[in-house]
């Protein structure tokens, strides 16, 4: 099964694709979608929405895992140019078929680390550790796209297991 991980961004999104597997869990395609600053707002939507649509119709996964929105009360704005975003992904994901599941930044740090408060060096190294990946990935979008993603196919898995299907 193919896992899509995101990791909303208005400057750069990341994206990563694995494939899980009775093997394990291999990365098929990383990597992030950049917008310009200059751009306006609406526009810079459109071109992730675009990126975005053509990452779907390229690898078909079965489910897309996103990072949920965290709103820190020092930076409204931000929060509500993020839910932009991730809105325009939760969108095209509908519109294609596929399933999504939010994930909490604790919950993925958790899972990779056991310690919800893991810094981003840590987690970096767990995507490295469960990925078998030779260098870190870069940027640091991409890693936590990929972090996203393992924690998805980590909680698909126990659901597999606990229903008693594997």
């Amino acid at each position: 099964m193919d896992i899509c991980g995101i990791d909303p961004g208005l400057n750069v999104t990341g994206y990563a694709v694995l494939q899980a597997g009775r093997g394990g869990i291999r990365v098929v395609d990383a990597g992030v979608c950049r917008t310009s600053s200059q751009q306006a707002l609406e526009c810079r939507l459109a071109s992730i929405e675009a990126d975005f649509s053509g990452l779907l119709e390229q690898h078909t996964p079965a489910v897309v895992a996103v990072e949920k929105l965290y709103a820190h009360y020092r930076h409204p704005r931000t929060a509500v140019i993020m839910g932009h975003v991730r809105g325009v992904i939760l969108a095209v994901a509908a519109r294609h078929g596929i399933e999504v599941r939010g994930y909490s930044a604790t919950r993925i740090k958790r899972y990779l680390t056991g310690n919800g408060q893991a810094g981003k060096r840590q987690v970096q190294k767990a995507v490295m550790r469960e990925l078998k990946l030779q260098t870190m990935p870069e940027p640091n979008d991409v890693a936590d796209a990929l972090a996203v993603a393992l924690c998805c196919a980590g909680d698909m898995s126990e659901k597999v297991n606990r229903v008693g299907l594997s």
